[in-house]
């Protein structure tokens, strides 16, 4: 597909998907949810690609969060629930990481960040949340989730480094070179090693809540009303003829 929201370029073996709405903050519409999504996927099935990085234009914002005025379907954006990989992803932030953003980034393997970069879940002072925030307790200590779910703190870079959110903070401006860097290493490392790691714990280990869970599900059914199979059935009653299902 062609992309409208979203950058994607490749340094040797790593895909690089930017999120690139600069002057919306990088905002996530519903074509970006849907680019991300296509992007992502893409990567999965190139075996030449080992590792992507998902970064931002600029250095303002990695991302403002979901877009208000196109509301996307987030979940088609997120790792391990609107795509699938078992290869490694690394999140590169720069600036501002707010709201539904904050659930891309705490869905990665790695994270590196610039040093003015400033973690914010705002969803109580809004009245509304999609849920899926709800898994951060087990990606970082319970009390420091909790305080950025229900005090709306802002966390910063380096305090983010301490936690756990990010694995390190570099100058402003050098977080996606840093994560190319990352990437390209493990490029060279075994990938049924790396691969299974991954999947064992994203299976075994971390919990997955009601939110992720649902959109897990949406994300099956959505594959099948998007399915080549579901347009053959389409046409086959409309035909009034037998259809011809492929399994894709």
């Amino acid at each position: 597909m062609s992309y409208e929201h979203v950058a994607v370029t490749r340094d040797g073996p790593v895909t690089i998907v930017s999120l690139n709405r600069p002057e919306k903050g990088n905002a996530i519409s519903k074509r970006m949810a849907e680019e991300v999504q296509a992007a992502m996927t893409a990567f999965a099935a190139d075996d030449a690609q080992r590792a992507a990085v998902l970064t931002a234009a600029g250095t303002k914002a990695f991302s403002f969060g979901a877009d208000v005025t196109e509301p996307p379907e987030l979940w088609r954006a997120v790792p391990n629930v609107g795509w699938q990989t078992d290869k490694p992803l690394i999140a590169a932030l720069e600036g501002w990481c707010i709201g539904g953003a904050l659930v891309l980034a705490m869905m990665a393997d790695l994270a590196v960040c610039g040093s003015r970069a400033k973690f914010y879940y705002p969803e109580a002072k809004l009245g509304l949340t999609g849920g899926m925030i709800a898994a951060l307790p087990s990606r970082i200590p319970h009390k420091i989730a909790m305080e950025l779910m229900l005090l709306c703190r802002v966390i910063e870079a380096e305090r983010a480094e301490r936690v756990g959110l990010v694995n390190e903070v570099v100058p402003e401006g050098e977080a996606l070179a840093k994560a190319v860097e990352w990437g390209k290493a493990m490029a060279g490392f075994a990938p049924l090693v790396t691969g299974n790691l991954k999947r064992m714990v994203l299976d075994h280990i971390l919990p997955r809540g009601p939110s992720e869970q649902w959109a897990r599900h949406g994300a099956t059914l959505a594959s099948i009303r998007e399915s080549e199979d579901f347009r053959e059935g389409s046409a086959a009653f409309r035909e009034k003829r037998t259809p011809e299902f492929r399994g894709r």
